[in-house]
């Protein structure tokens, strides 16, 4: 199973795709009716995709596998009476699957048949999304539902979070210990530690400093830059997030533990905590119709 991208209502698509396509460095996917799209370096039609509405919202979490992996978490979702429905995709790409609501109401969806294109070039493009990161009121719960509905595994647990991952990347989600349920960050992985920080630059060129970063990751191993785009979500520039085995130990929140006044393994930035938490809050996911 991978994850393969995020879809989203905002209230002006327009600029949101100018922005993503423009300094962030991501590339122009095309359109489908009234949806904009954003893609990546690699074979997915589109990472990010952007349909004019009244107010900011997330229809889905899109992950594309085989035939077989969608079936099986359709048939345990059913069986938990998880609400979920039966989809085809309208967006690139194309598909079939389902939609599934956890408990909090986050919806992911699950596609297999989808189409890819031709990978391109480009030294700061994304190459893909590397996780999806939702606020959540009760994470363990919700990770508990992952693992035994999705089949999902949880990677690590710290103080802040919950690690979950679906293939042998340290994370493809993760459910923020938040007290409310929303859109944390999303996550663009980068070629390299070059392509992070020639994005730094871009965005210090037109006046946007990181919210955080740059910085390494505990879980994960990851570096990081966090930025608020300016159709309000959450982004990220990050690189070479741990390849981890299947008898990874699963770790504590005692296992991340920082010197005083450093939240991350560098130590070399601050965070932006007050501005982060209103972004932080502005997508909630749309319930199942």
């Amino acid at each position: 199973m991978r994850l393969r991208s995020i879809e989203l209502n905002v209230p002006d698509a327009v600029a949101a795709k100018a922005f993503l396509t423009g300094v962030w460095g991501a590339a122009d996917g095309g359109a489908l009716g009234e949806t904009t799209y954003v893609r990546g370096s690699n074979e997915f039609p589109y990472l990010v995709s952007l349909t004019q509405a009244d107010a900011p919202s997330i229809r889905s979490t899109t992950f594309v596998g085989t035939a077989e992996e969608v079936a099986a978490i359709a048939q345990r979702a059913k069986a938990a009476g998880a609400p979920c429905r039966d989809t085809v995709s309208d967006d690139l790409g194309g598909g079939q699957g389902i939609l599934v609501q956890l408990p909090e109401g986050e919806v992911l969806r699950f596609l297999h048949g989808d189409t890819s294109v031709a990978p391109i070039e480009g030294r700061d493009l994304p190459v893909k999304l590397t996780h999806v990161v939702m606020n959540s009121a009760n994470a363990e719960a919700t990770a508990d539902f992952a693992e035994a509905v999705l089949g999902f595994r949880v990677s690590d647990r710290t103080k802040g979070m919950v690690f979950v991952r679906c293939n042998t990347s340290h994370h493809s989600t993760a459910f923020a210990r938040a007290g409310f349920t929303s859109l944390n960050h999303i996550a663009f992985e980068m070629a390299d530690l070059d392509a992070v920080m020639r994005g730094i630059g871009r965005m210090r060129d037109v006046g946007a400093a990181p919210a955080w970063g740059p910085g390494r990751h505990g879980p994960g191993d990851n570096v990081f830059a966090y930025f608020i785009s300016p159709f309000g979500a959450v982004v990220e520039f990050s690189t070479a997030v741990e390849i981890v085995p299947d008898d990874y130990r699963v770790g504590v929140p005692e296992d991340w533990t920082w010197p005083e006044g450093r939240i991350d393994q560098w130590g070399m930035s601050d965070k932006d905590l007050a501005n982060l938490g209103v972004a932080e809050r502005t997508f909630k996911y749309l319930p199942l119709a």
